[in-house]
């Protein structure tokens, strides 16, 4: 079950994160979120507040945890070695992260992007393969290469629903 995420969420979205960098740490990923505890407590009580933080429950405990956000997303607007496929309206799968009990959280994030946008973005980090080879098993396409506002390069991904029917 998808739902939004609620200020009394709180430890248990940071639980799933410690868990997702425990896991980049131990599999070649250190630098994605390890170096600096991303994201941070007042991002997620951010994403609560704009009602763009989603935790994914199973048994009614929260495994998994995602940001979608409709609309152009600034640091997408250059990309490089590559081009998007189109340039219609799409939404953005940020932050998602398990804490390894429930397999299929990106199909899961997939499949509620695809109820709200029928294009949806997302990037990773060049390390981050087990991310990479998620995002491309659900259908999305590598694009290019992005950089986020700290000018750190990241790969960017789309899935469009014409080209996945």
């Amino acid at each position: 079950m998808i739902r939004l995420a609620e200020m009394i969420d709180l430890p248990a979205i940071e639980g799933v994160y410690a868990a997702a960098r425990a896991f980049m740490l131990s599999h070649g990923n250190p630098h994605q979120w390890c170096d600096w505890g991303y994201p941070e407590h007042e991002l997620l009580v951010s994403d609560i507040e704009k009602r763009q933080l989603y935790v994914i429950e199973e048994n009614e405990a929260i495994h998994g945890v995602f940001a979608f956000i409709l609309g152009d997303d600034p640091t997408y607007a250059v990309i490089e070695d590559g081009q998007w496929p189109n340039a219609l309206p799409y939404g953005t799968i940020h932050r998602i992260a398990g804490d390894g009990a429930v397999r299929g959280l990106v199909r899961s994030a997939l499949a509620f992007a695809l109820e709200r946008a029928d294009q949806v973005r997302a990037d990773t980090h060049h390390d981050n393969y087990p991310m990479q080879g998620a995002l491309q098993k659900c259908g999305f396409v590598r694009c290019g290469i992005i950089h986020l506002q700290s000018g750190d390069p990241r790969i960017a991904y789309q899935f469009s629903k014409e080209a996945n029917p």
